[in-house]
C-alpha cells in the first residue's frame, strides 16, 4: 500500500493567514489532524486549515508523522517571500572578532543593527537565520531585479540569492560593493578549507558572485585572476532493467505509475514531467512537446506507443480527470509539485527493496544508458535529452555496456593458457 500525500499550502481565510491541509478522503488522516484540536474545515476552500504559525505547523507535522508524506514546498516558499518583503530588525551588535577568527580583514566595523532578509523554514532541521547588515541590504534586491530582467529561471534566482546571502552574512558590515578580488580569493579559500564546500557548490557560489559584480555592478573581469576548482567526473547513477521492473510494480496508484512510466519512457527531468500538458501529447505524430525546459529550450521527444495506451487509459479512468496538466494537483488544478514526485519515487524505491542511492532523475539516466546499450547514436540521444553540449551526453558512454561486452579480460586468457592454481 502506498503512503498517501498531504499538501500544506498557504491559505488566506476570513482575513487571516492560515495553513491549508489538502489530501484525498482518508479517515485516518482526518482523525489524526482533528486530535490536535487546531484544525477546522473550510467549505469555501474545500480543505482543513489551521492558523499559520510555527507551533501549529509542528503539531500538524507531528500528528502526520509516519502516516503520510508531507509536501510543503509552496508553504516554505510563501514564508521565504514574506521574510524577504518584510525584514525583521535584530538589535544584536556586530562584532569585529568574527572577522579576525575567519581571517577576513577588520575594516569599517560599526555597531549597527543587522537586518534579517531571509530565514530558512526547515522545522525538521536546525533553524538558521541569514543575517545581513544594513550596509549591504540593497545587494539582494538589486541582484533579484537584474535576474528577473534577464529572465533567469525561478530556480536559478533562488540559488543565486542564497549563495550571495552566504557571502553577505560572513562580511557583516563590510560593504560588498567595495570588495576586492584579493578579498574574494580569501573568502573562497575559507569556503574550501573551513566550510569544506564541494567543487560543485563552489562553482555555484562563484557564479552567483560573478553575476553580481559583473552583471549588476558592471565590473569587467572581476574574477579574471580567481581560478575555478576542477569538478570531479561523476558518472550518472542508474537502475538496471530488473530494478526498474521492481520499482514500477511497487506502485499501485495509476497516476503515480503513469508519471514514472513517462519519465523513463521519454527520458524527462522531473520539472518536465510536472509541466506536461495534455495538449503536449501529439498522438498523430507520436511526439511529446517539452516546452521551455532547462535553458528555456523547447524540444520534441518520441512518444512510445505503449506509453500512449497507458496515458489514454489513465485519463479515461482516473478521477478527478485532468483538464489542463497531464498530472494535475487535485486540490488546485495546477502542475503537480516536483517534491511530491520525488517522494513518490522514494516510496516506490523503498517498497521495491532497492538500496541504491538514486532519485527520480535516475530514470532519465537509465533511459539514456539503455538507449546506448541498444545501439542508438549518441547524437540522437543528445537531442532527445535536450543537452546543449554533446560532452554532457558523452558521460553515458562510461556507463554503457555496449562497448564492453566484447572486451575480454587478459586474466581470462592467462587462466586458459597457463597452469594457475586456485
Amino acid at each position: 500500500m502506498e503512503i498517501p500525500v498531504v499538501i500544506l499550502k498557504p491559505l488566506q481565510h476570513q482575513g487571516q493567514e492560515c495553513i491549508g491541509i489538502y489530501f484525498e478522503m482518508n479517515k485516518k488522516i482526518q482523525v489524526a489532524i482533528q486530535k490536535t484540536g487546531l484544525v477546522k474545515f473550510s467549505n469555501t476552500n474545500k480543505c482543513w486549515y489551521t492558523l499559520l504559525g510555527r507551533e501549529n505547523y509542528e503539531k500538524i507535522r507531528h500528528a502526520l508523522k509516519g502516516i503520510v508524506a508531507v509536501e510543503k514546498s509552496s508553504l516554505r516558499q510563501y514564508l521565504l517571500d514574506k521574510k524577504a518583503k518584510n525584514p525583521v530588525v535584530d538589535k544584536t551588535p556586530v562584532s569585529p572578532k568574527v572577522h579576525a577568527e575567519k581571517g577576513l580583514p577588520v575594516i569599517g566595523i560599526k555597531k549597527e543593527p543587522e537586518v534579517i532578509l531571509l530565514e530558512e523554514y526547515k522545522p525538521a532541521t536546525v533553524k538558521k537565520k541569514v543575517k545581513i547588515d544594513p550596509v549591504n541590504a540593497h545587494v539582494l534586491a538589486a541582484m533579484m531585479e537584474e535576474l528577473k530582467l534577464k529572465a533567469y529561471s525561478p530556480s536559478t534566482i533562488r540559488t543565486y540569492l542564497n549563495e550571495m546571502s552566504q557571502l553577505l552574512q560572513i562580511m557583516q558590515n563590510i560593504p560588498a560593493d567595495e570588495l576586492t578580488p584579493e578579498l574574494m580569493r580569501k573568502y573562497l579559500v575559507y569556503c574550501f578549507d573551513k566550510l569544506q564546500l564541494s567543487e560543485n557548490t563552489l562553482h555555484s557560489r562563484m557564479n552567483a558572485m560573478k553575476f553580481y559584480y559583473e552583471q549588476v555592478l558592471h565590473r569587467e573581469k572581476f574574477f579574471w585572476s580567481i581560478p575555478r576548482p576542477k569538478k570531479p567526473l561523476l558518472l550518472p547513477k542508474l537502475l538496471n532493467e530488473t530494478e526498474l521492473a521492481k520499482l514500477f510494480n511497487a506502485l499501485k496508484n495509476k497516476k503515480h505509475k503513469a508519471m514514472l512510466f513517462t519519465a523513463y519512457s521519454a527520458g524527462l527531468r522531473v520539472s518536465e514531467i510536472v509541466n506536461l500538458k495534455i495538449e503536449d501529447i501529439d498522438s498523430k505524430r507520436m511526439q511529446i512537446l517539452i516546452q521551455r525546459a532547462k535553458g528555456k529550450k523547447d524540444r520534441y521527444v518520441n512518444l512510445s506507443p505503449v506509453l500512449l495506451d497507458i496515458l489514454r487509459k489513465y485519463i479515461q479512468e482516473y478521477r478527478p480527470k485532468p483538464k489542463i496538466y497531464l498530472f494535475e494537483s487535485e486540490d488546485s488544478r495546477t502542475a503537480y509539485p516536483t517534491r511530491t514526485v520525488q517522494q513518490i519515487f522514494s516510496n516506490a524505491k523503498h517498497k521495491a527493496g532497492i538500496t541504491k542511492a538514486v532519485g527520480v532523475h535516475s530514470l532519465r539516466h537509465s533511459f539514456a544508458t539503455h538507449l546506448l546499450d541498444k545501439g542508438t547514436d549518441i547524437k540522437y540521444i543528445k537531442d532527445i535529452l535536450g543537452h546543449f553540449n554533446i560532452k554532457t551526453t558523452e558521460r553515458y558512454l562510461h556507463v554503457s555496456k555496449r562497448q564492453l561486452v566484447n572486451v575480454v579480460s587478459p586474466f581470462d586468457d592467462l587462466w586458459k593458457k597457463e597452469s594457475i592454481e586456485w
